[in-house]
């Protein structure tokens, strides 16, 4: 039997969230109760009471009730709640957490899952799921179910709904994982469909040689979530095949990973590899999403969502300055390399996104800004060919032994 928090705001949705208590109890596992409600009276009775979670962010509830301003209350519960929660995972007190909610309530409670490690199960019932739930998952495996109707009272639409909530949460807690690979170190990649053949030979090559590979999409949070784990301390490389994130966060696309994307091996003294994958294209969706300002530029229809744009010369080198400058924060042994021949699957000869001139401009302005003291290795091929792989495998796990000695 396991122990799953039912996290919500039990004034406005109690009845609700007890719905799905019940539904947890018949599942032969038992649900533990937190309020973060601030409006009026919970409609169902909670284990852990709102005092408690308001104390925790340091306030007092009775003065947060009196002054009935709803943005502090959903600030303060979206304070408290992840402490409260943190507290009872690390003490072994619960082995899961669902929530239900609307605006607030998903605020509230998608903070609180946050605070937990990844692989620990999180499930949000939200009126929000079906748009952008990026500033609701951030880096976390949080599962994000669309409410279809509103959580607003039980019917026999949201009834059903619910109860499947309850089912995948206790389906997620019963699962078992048999233990592999525990004991390897660990290496992270970042890949995207035009890297895939590089990072899959890489893949191969580093398993074979022992360590077990994470690979990472690079599609903005991928991008945030690699990392993350590089800065928790239990990752030994970085292969960080694919860069293309700075094309989307300098010239406008929709998958940038913020500013400080290449700084977490470089500060965190991890080994590293580093080349330019895909910084020839910015994504956007459908051909119709894309900005007016970019009328006359080089396109690629990749699917009907997804929209490819090439970056020109200018854009470019200033690229190849920006990943110079993150390199050169690196304290571990990092390896810079480019490889000539085309650094996405289309930008090789005779490809739609094919243009000299700009990889030039890139890799000029890289190394003219890179630290003196970091190699760069020049590669004649393609990014995809099997042999640049071997040679990032082999110039990293070289890294990998240079900062171990």
């Amino acid at each position: 039997m396991a122990t799953i928090a039912v996290l919500g705001t039990f004034d406005t949705k109690g009845e609700e969230h007890g719905y799905v208590a019940d539904r947890i109890r018949e599942r032969g596992h038992l649900p533990l109760l937190i309020d973060v409600g601030t409006l009026e009276a919970p409609k169902v009775h909670p284990d852990v009471p709102r005092t408690e979670v308001a104390a925790a962010a340091g306030a007092d509830l009775a003065a947060l009730v009196a002054r009935r301003d709803r943005g502090e209350a959903v600030a303060v519960m979206a304070k408290g709640a992840p402490i409260v929660l943190s507290r009872l995972q690390q003490e072994g007190r619960i082995q899961g957490v669902i929530s239900l909610g609307g605006g607030g309530g998903t605020a509230i409670c998608t903070a609180a899952m946050r605070a937990l490690p990844v692989g620990f199960p999180k499930l949000m019932v939200s009126t929000l799921a079906s748009g952008n739930t990026a500033p609701y998952v951030g880096v976390k495996d949080i599962v994000m179910m669309p409410s279809v109707v509103d959580v607003a009272g039980l019917n026999r639409l949201s009834r059903v709904l619910l109860a499947q909530a309850a089912g995948a949460i206790c389906g997620m807690v019963e699962a078992r994982v048999p233990e592999t690979g525990a004991d390897k170190p660990v290496i992270v990649a970042s890949q995207f469909g035009n890297t895939t053949p590089c990072v899959t030979r890489a893949r191969q090559l580093l398993e074979a040689a022992g360590y077990e590979v994470l690979i990472f999409a690079a599609v903005g949070h991928g991008g945030r979530t690699m990392e993350s784990l590089v800065e928790s301390g239990m990752v030994t490389g970085v292969l960080d095949v694919t860069t293309t994130e700075w094309a989307d966060e300098w010239v406008g696309g929709l998958l940038g990973a913020g500013p400080t994307r290449l700084e977490a091996a470089a500060r965190h003294g991890v080994p590293a590899i580093v080349t330019p994958g895909c910084l020839d294209m910015v994504n956007f969706g459908e051909r119709a999403s894309v900005p007016a300002k970019f009328d006359g530029r080089r396109f690629y229809q990749h699917n009907p969502q997804v929209t490819l744009m090439r970056t020109t010369p200018a854009e470019c080198a200033e690229l190849g300055r920006i990943l110079a400058e993150k390199v050169n924060l690196s304290t571990a042994p990092v390896t810079v390399i480019l490889p000539l021949g085309g650094i996405s699957m289309i930008s090789a000869p005779g490809q739609p996104f094919h243009w000299p001139e700009a990889d030039a401009a890139l890799f000029s302005a890289w190394k003219r800004h890179l630290r003196a003291d970091i190699p760069v290795i020049e590669y004649a091929g393609n990014i995809n060919d099997p042999e640049f792989a071997d040679l990032c495998v082999r110039e990293l796990l070289g890294n990998i032994r240079q900062r171990a000695a």
